[in-house]
Parts: structure tokens; C-alpha cells; sequence
């Protein structure tokens, strides 16, 4: 009994004491926190923002009143009056923790050095410099699409080599996978000081402040391309900040997997237990960001815009599994609800778009006529607009399917009515600008020849697979019939000429007379038919030997029939061969057809 009595009373007799040691311990660690949260900007903090400890008595300071708190030397039952001391160490505590939750604002974790030409490059690029091109009403800056739209660049796409479409070639490296795996974002230095901070603060029991703190956590590898699309939209037109919100998109989403992969690879310590949730904060909101861009977007229905918004749909389809990957509970499915609503809002713009594209090649618009019978400007646009969405067949395909029957369900049936759209009009232009003659089928030949070889030949797998080969046999058959038609309208009246009946019995012409005659018309349908335009080679070579077989031969079999002409024979047949063979040069006399 006297024992137990006893030891109370030893407590109390030893209390005093070892408090006041602590309250001295306490004094000097608050006059040192209390210093910084007087003026926090007045010294460099604990660590600078390259992770350098500067300042030891600060984090000494720290490191007591979080071991007073741990020693618990002011019990309220021991003491009496003790409640002022036990508050002020809790409010130390508290000031304690406040210091390394700015420390953690303040240290640099990621290294967006690796970046930093790329970045420059994308922000210095200029509004011409582009991933995706498409025709533009207001851009007139070329002869040939005049009155059917902008200058169309049809070697562009989506799906191509990044590095080939306008894109500096330090941006073209980031869109590939492999290259991250030799970029260092994470400075270990900086993951160093994270194990530091994190330890402090389990032990401080604030835990839960430092969650808090990660949705404001400094990441200049993704902040720095997320600067250039606040540039673009101040400064640059719609088309301009579309295209480089794509291209952001594309190097965040590669950029975040890369980022949690090196962050996870580095050595362990106590903020292990935060990482997971400190990435999901950092990446929420730089993808929240990036959505809230988009969505701004979903409203654009010009069809003038529709590759650009076919590139917003893949970047952000195709970053979103990667980014999703980041997230957990809560925090994920809120990121995917907005990503799969604003896909949905974007695919709505683009049925639109699409449909939109199908009015203007079925309306034909105001078009100019061909240059000497070659390819009308209606042709060249609507194929480029083919060429172009063939490159996004895939989406465009899982768009199109639930169109609800205002447009095709797929792309091959948009192309496929976008084409016979374009023939019917083009048959329409040739009736009405060239007649019924040989012009005519000079003008189709050339139209027929130019959509064949971008549709199935020159346009690679694409196209093709979509038109598929009877498709394009169809099209060889009508071009072959065209070429025969126009050597039978132009020239099968000069040759007729050839084959008038001689002089008998007073009746007919005189052979020198025929012969004058067909050098005549030889000469005119010749200087005419010169200035024809046939843009494609293989075409100009068929209708130079069509006509060649047709003319050569009848002269041939004229002169061999009329031995004694004489002097009367101007030419001779290879004369006649080699002048049909320098047909269809074309010429800048600006004939019509």
C-alpha cells in the first residue's frame, strides 16, 4: 500500500522538472517556426527547389517539437496549469506541419528539362505549321481550289508519321512510346526529401494535410505544354489550338505513364504510402484541364473542321486508357464520366461535320471551270476530303455506326455515295461546259483517271480497301471507253476526210485534193487538241496512241493507195507519229474546254 501510495507522489515531486526542460526544449523550437511564419518568403526553407537542405536549425526545429509531442511531457493530469504549454506544443505541432507541407509545395520532384526543346518548338511553331489539314472556305491561295474551298494538302493525316505533317521534329519524338523510356523526368533528389516530408508527417499525425496539399503540387513536365495551350488560346485561331491541344494531349497521355513508371522505381521510403494518391491528384488536375479545353470544342460543327476534330477524338481516345490507369475509386470514375461524355459530344460534331462534307460535294458549289478540259477543281477537293478521311477509317467507322441513318454507317458507304456525288456532278460540268463532242470525253477521261488513281492507286490500302477492287474496275472499263470515245469524236472526222471517194467518172475529189484537205484539219485539231491538259501521264500516253492508231494507219494506207502524189504529200507518216505524240502538253493560253 505504502509503495503505491509512494509512487504518485514521486511523480509529482519529478514532474516540475522535466517539464521545464521541455518547456525550454519547446521555446527554442517555437522561436524558430514562429521566425519562418512571420515572414515565410524571408529564408530559402529547409530544402531549395533542387532539393539541397539549406536550412538545418529549421528542420532541427521541426524534429524536436514533433519528438516533444512524441515524449508527451505535459500531461494534464500530472501538472497543474499545464493546459498552456500542452496547447502551445499543439500548436507547434501544427506549425510544424505547415512548414513541410510548403516544403513539399516548394521541392522539384519532376525534371521537365528532357522537354524543355520539345516544348519550346511546339510553342515557337507557327499557326501554319500543322498535324492536320483541311479545306478551308476562306483560304484562296490556290488557282485550283478556287470556289471549292481552301488549298487542300492531302499528304497530311492523322495516322502518319508525326514527323512528316508539320510537326518539329522534337515534338515528332514524343508521340512515340519508346522514346520515354530514355527520358529521366523524376529527380531522385527530389523523391529524397518527399520520404522526408511524408515521414514527418505520420509521425505529426497531419496526414491528411498532406493529401490535401497534392492537388496543388508543382509538375513542370506536364505545366509546361499545358502553358502553350493558355498561349494558343489568347493568341491563335481555333484551328491553331485545336491542333495543338491534340498534340498536348498525345505527350501528357505518354508523359503520366512514364512519370508513374519512374516514380515507382525509385527507392523506397515513408512516401511510398502517399504516391499512388499523389499522382492521381497531380494528373486529375492537368487531365481536368485538358477536358475542360475540349469540351469548349464540342460545339464547333464546320465542317471545314472536321480532321481537326477527328484528331481531338483519337488523342484523347487514345490517351484515355493510359490515364485511367493512373486513377482509383472516386477519382477515376469522375475522369472517366468526362472523358466518355465529351467523346460523345465530340462524335456528335463529327457526324455533323461529315454530313456536312456530303452536302458540299452533292451541292457541286459555284465551281470554276477545268483548264483545258483537265481535272475540275471539285474532283481535287473531293478527293482530298476522301484521302483524308480515309486515314481515320477506324473511328470514324465506330462513330458513323450509330449515325441513326443521317449519314452512312460507315466510312466505306460515306465514300462510296461522296464518289457517285462527285461522278453525277462532273457529268453535269462536262455537258454543260464542253457540249457533246470530243471535249467531253477529253474532260471526264481526265476527271475519271484523276479520282481512279487517288481512290484506288496512289491512295495506298486505305482507299482501296474501302472501294475495293470492282470498284476501281468499273472506273478503268469507263476511263478506257472516254479515251476511245474522244479519239473517235476528235479525230474520226479527220480521218473520214481520208477516206472521201476519189475522182471517177467526174465525180468525187482529186487525191492531192484530199490530201490537202486532211492536212488542213490535220493542222487544226492538232494546234487545238495541243493545248488539252491531261495532268496524268498514263492517261496521256493512252490517248496519244488511240489517236495514233487511229490516224497513222489511214494515212499509211492513203499514201500507199496514191503512189504518184508527189510533191502534195507534205508529211510523211512518222511525221504525222511524232506530231500526235507531243498532244495534250497543255498551254497557258487559258483555253476553256
Amino acid at each position: 500500500m505504502g509503495a503505491a501510495v509512494g509512487k504518485p507522489a514521486f511523480g509529482l515531486a519529478v514532474a516540475p522538472r522535466t517539464a521545464a526542460h521541455a518547456e525550454e526544449r519547446l521555446a527554442a523550437a517555437e522561436h524558430a517556426l514562429l521566425q519562418w511564419a512571420r515572414s515565410p518568403g524571408a529564408d530559402a526553407g529547409v530544402w531549395d527547389a533542387d532539393a539541397s537542405r539549406t536550412n538545418r536549425a529549421l528542420l532541427a526545429a521541426v524534429d524536436d517539437v514533433l519528438l516533444l509531442a512524441e515524449e508527451d511531457p505535459f500531461p494534464l493530469l500530472l501538472l497543474p496549469g499545464a493546459a498552456s504549454p500542452r496547447r502551445r506544443l499543439d500548436d507547434a505541432v501544427a506549425a510544424a506541419a505547415s512548414r513541410m507541407v510548403e516544403e513539399f509545395l516548394r521541392v522539384r520532384v519532376w525534371d521537365a528539362s528532357p522537354l524543355r526543346a520539345a516544348a519550346d518548338r511546339l510553342a515557337l511553331a507557327s499557326s501554319g505549321a500543322s498535324l492536320l489539314v483541311f479545306p478551308s472556305a476562306g483560304d484562296r491561295t490556290s488557282a485550283a481550289s478556287s470556289g471549292t474551298g481552301g488549298e487542300v494538302d492531302a499528304s497530311d493525316g492523322g495516322s502518319r508519321s508525326r514527323a512528316s505533317s508539320g510537326v518539329p521534329d522534337e515534338v515528332a519524338a514524343l508521340l512515340e512510346s519508346e522514346v520515354w523510356d530514355d527520358l529521366d523526368l523524376v529527380r531522385p533528389a527530389g523523391v529524397s526529401v518527399l520520404h522526408e516530408i511524408a515521414l514527418r508527417m505520420v509521425r505529426a499525425g497531419c496526414t491528411k494535410e498532406l493529401s490535401r496539399a497534392f492537388a496543388n503540387a508543382p509538375c513542370d513536365v506536364l505545366d509546361r505544354f499545358l502553358s502553350i495551350l493558355r498561349v494558343e488560346c489568347s493568341q491563335r485561331t481555333t484551328e491553331s489550338v485545336i491542333k495543338r491541344w491534340t498534340t498536348v494531349t498525345r505527350i501528357i497521355g505518354k508523359a503520366t505513364v512514364a512519370m508513374r513508371r519512374q516514380l515507382h522505381a525509385q527507392p523506397p521510403g515513408a512516401f511510398d504510402g502517399f504516391r499512388d494518391a499523389y499522382l492521381q491528384a497531380i494528373a486529375e488536375n492537368r487531365v481536368l484541364i485538358l477536358l475542360d479545353f475540349a469540351d469548349g470544342f464540342t460545339t464547333v460543327t464546320s465542317h471545314e473542321k472536321l480532321v481537326y476534330m477527328l484528331g481531338m477524338y483519337e488523342a484523347l481516345s487514345d490517351a484515355a486508357p493510359g490515364l485511367l490507369l493512373l486513377f482509383t475509386g472516386a477519382r477515376k470514375e469522375l475522369v472517366s464520366e468526362r472523358t466518355q461524355g465529351i467523346l460523345a459530344k465530340l462524335a456528335g460534331a463529327i457526324k455533323v461535320m461529315v454530313a456536312g462534307v456530303m452536302a458540299r460535294i452533292q451541292g457541286g458549289g459555284e465551281c470554276p471551270r477545268a483548264p483545258s478540259g483537265g481535272v475540275h477543281p471539285l474532283a481535287r477537293y473531293a478527293m482530298a476530303c476522301v484521302e483524308m478521311l480515309a486515314r481515320h477509317r477506324a473511328v470514324l467507322d465506330l462513330i458513323l455506326s450509330d449515325s441513326g441513318g443521317a449519314t452512312p454507317g460507315s466510312l466505306a458507304g460515306v465514300v462510296t455515295e461522296l464518289i457517285a456525288c462527285l461522278e453525277r456532278n462532273l457529268q453535269v460540268i462536262a455537258s454543260a461546259d464542253a457540249g457533246a463532242g470530243g471535249p467531253r470525253h477529253l474532260f471526264l477521261a481526265n476527271n475519271v483517271a484523276f479520282v481512279l488513281s487517288r481512290a484506288a492507286d496512289a491512295g495506298g490500302g486505305d482507299m482501296a480497301s474501302l472501294l475495293g477492287d470492282a470498284w476501281a474496275a468499273r472506273r478503268r472499263g469507263r476511263l478506257a471507253r472516254h479515251v476511245a470515245s474522244y479519239a473517235e469524236a476528235s479525230w474520226g472526222p479527220v480521218v473520214a476526210i481520208l477516206e472521201t471517194p476519189p475522182v471517177r467518172g467526174g465525180r468525187g475529189a482529186r487525191p492531192a485534193k484530199i490530201l490537202e484537205e486532211f492536212d488542213a484539219a490535220f493542222a487544226r485539231t492538232r494546234d487545238s487538241e495541243a493545248c488539252r491538259e491531261v495532268p496524268d501521264p498514263a492517261v496521256r500516253v493512252a490517248l496519244r496512241n488511240a489517236v495514233s492508231e487511229m490516224v497513222v494507219p489511214a494515212y499509211c494506207a492513203f499514201l500507199q493507195k496514191h503512189p504518184r502524189l508527189g510533191t502534195s504529200v507534205r508529211y510523211t507518216a512518222d511525221d504525222v507519229a511524232e506530231s500526235l505524240s507531243e498532244l495534250f502538253e497543255g498551254s497557258d493560253s487559258g483555253k476553256s474546254l
